[in-house]
């Protein structure tokens, strides 16, 4: 599927356009990300996870036709880094239902959570691939890097961007090269170095 890209053996990215998106958001606001979001999947031993999936609206059933193929009757785990991004689990969870026994929110063995306390999302870290998939709480700087969500994106939440990266800063223990964001350009390469500008970036801002 062409809009689908293999970022590493076994885990694709694909974006689509989010169905909410306002062309009038307004700058820095809480209604201001881009048009094009990002969904993941990620093949393990045993199992397909998808994380944040969003379908294209424009040729849904060939897509839908392509991630059979790819799934290819393994069993299948949709995740959730926040509740912004439920999106299109419970078609994909019901489509899958009779290959797993349970599709929601079923952690296989190969990916692990990191739940920001507070800050209402959970990263989740796949070790064999060096990867960080990001929801809400880190975003495409449009330059090639990462930053830390803006303020007007944790009004509902118990931190603001300088505790946000705090919460954050233990990820660069782990040797993260990829951070994989929902909103703007994934980072392919060096991502801790990323992160860590990122994080020090929204402390002292």
């Amino acid at each position: 599927m062409s809009s689908a890209v293999e970022i590493a053996p076994g885990l694709l990215r694909w974006t689509a356009p989010h169905p909410e998106w306002d062309a009038r958001g307004t700058p820095g606001g809480a209604d201001d990300w881009e048009q094009a979001v990002g969904s993941v999947l990620y093949e393990l031993a045993d199992v397909v996870a998808l994380i944040d999936p969003l379908l294209p609206v424009a040729d849904r059933a060939q897509f839908l036709l392509w991630l059979d193929e790819r799934i290819a009757g393994r069993p299948v785990s949709v995740l959730t880094t926040i509740r912004w991004h439920r999106r299109d689990r419970a078609e994909l969870a019901e489509r899958y239902r009779a290959q797993t026994t349970r599709v929601w929110n079923a952690l296989p063995k190969g990916i692990e959570q990191r739940p920001l306390r507070g800050a209402g999302e959970t990263l989740f870290w796949l070790p064999a691939v060096a990867t960080l998939v990001a929801g809400d709480r880190l975003i495409g700087d449009g330059e090639g890097g990462v930053r830390v969500c803006p303020e007007s994106w944790l009004t509902q939440e118990r931190v603001d961007r300088a505790g946000l990266a705090g919460l954050m800063r233990p990820l660069l223990e782990l040797p993260i090269e990829r951070v994989l964001v929902s909103h703007g350009e994934p980072v392919l390469h060096d991502g801790r170095t990323e992160l860590a500008r990122a994080f020090d970036e929204a402390r002292e801002g």
